[in-house]
């Protein structure tokens, strides 16, 4: 491998390594906004006319079959320790039926060592929905098909997600703010690849103008991964600081809340495309996965939480991760929803200020 090519592995793998310690070891989590899904309020029916035992939380995405609606979405790759962390998510993917998105693969298209810390997931977790990841700012710098069919070999992925993080990368200190471009290499893609591509953003949130844009582009899902979960601005802002970068800095801290909330990215989304929908960002618990899921979205995805119990072992990331379905399943018992379809047609009350953002 050439020397540049050394020095570029290396620091794409010393990002990914901080990335994952800055989540685990310091406060990211949006301050002062949320998600808005305390505005979605479902019915209580005191008379469900069903059993427990009779709900049925398995649904189908993208033609794959889950045995719930819940995606490990996309957080790491690329590190030596990253390896641990997506065999322990894969093994607990695989456990209970959930789908599962890798980290940036840059890292391992740069470094045949790094590879390994992608390919863990497929070799855990043969049978699960499994998708690869590349960021909208590499598509823009010359990212090529044959770059992106070796990201789909690489851990014999169903699906490419391909993230927008323009925020991201204007405060990141190794930032490329560079998304001239990004729409029509999405478009050439969806045509060309041959597997579904979803795209998906990073805690800011996507609207109803890029919606109808990437469905018009070929895509065959969108992530609106809104706000109030874990700030990626906030992330940025720590690494920035601690190389003294204080105008990077300063621009973290300021757009720490920056973004769509996720249930108003959600019903925005839900309302524009014809698309299956993912909700993500800033979801901790089978409630809010309901509420989601209420609201129209095909499945919702879990990050910073599935990542912190991961980091904890196997045994405590399946404890969590059945502690969800089974907040999923009593949300669902007593609004007396026997299956997601009925879930989604459920009585609920949304309150402000979710209501003002309805007619973005």
């Amino acid at each position: 491998m050439p020397k540049s090519n050394d020095r570029k592995a290396q620091d794409v793998i010393k990002r990914k390594e901080e990335g994952i310690q800055v989540v685990l070891g310091q406060r990211v989590q949006a301050r002062e906004s949320t998600t808005l899904l305390e505005c979605v309020h479902l019915l209580h029916n005191a008379l469900p006319e069903l059993n427990m035992d009779e709900i049925d939380i398995a649904t189908t995405f993208l033609g794959h079959k889950l045995r719930a609606p819940i995606v490990v979405d996309s957080m790491t790759g690329g590190a030596p320790m990253a390896e641990k962390v997506n065999g322990t998510l894969a093994l607990v993917a695989e456990e209970m039926g959930f789908a599962m998105g890798v980290g940036s693969q840059r890292a391992g298209l740069l470094s045949r060592a790094m590879a390994k810390t992608y390919a863990v997931a497929r070799k855990n977790a043969p049978s699960i929905f499994l998708f690869a990841n590349i960021g909208g700012a590499q598509l823009a710098k010359g990212f090529s098909l044959d770059d992106a069919k070796k990201l789909i070999e690489m851990i014999r992925a169903d699906a490419l997600a391909i993230h927008l993080n323009p925020l991201q990368e204007v405060i990141q200190p190794e930032g490329e703010p560079i998304f001239k471009g990004v729409l029509d290499k999405i478009h050439d893609f969806s045509k060309n690849l041959g597997v579904p591509i979803i795209v998906k953003e990073v805690g800011a949130g996507i609207g109803t103008e890029a919606a109808v844009k990437l469905e018009l582009a070929g895509v065959k899902a969108i992530n609106v991964s809104g706000s109030g979960g874990t700030s990626w601005a906030a992330v940025e802002k720590f690494r920035a600081e601690k190389r003294a970068m204080e105008g990077k800095a300063s621009l973290g801290e300021l757009f720490w809340d920056w973004g769509i909330p996720t249930a108003a990215a959600l019903i925005g989304v839900k309302r524009t495309v014809s698309l299956p929908v993912i909700a993500s960002g800033g979801l901790r618990n089978g409630l809010e996965v309901a509420k989601c899921l209420s609201l129209g979205a095909d499945a919702c995805g879990m990050a910073s939480p599935m990542l912190k119990h991961a980091a904890q072992g196997s045994a405590v990331l399946t404890t969590f991760a059945k502690k969800v379905l089974d907040e999923l399943r009593t949300t669902m018992f007593i609004t007396g929803s026997k299956n997601l379809e009925a879930l989604r047609s459920v009585k609920k009350v949304v309150t402000p200020p979710l209501t003002y953002w309805q007619n973005t």
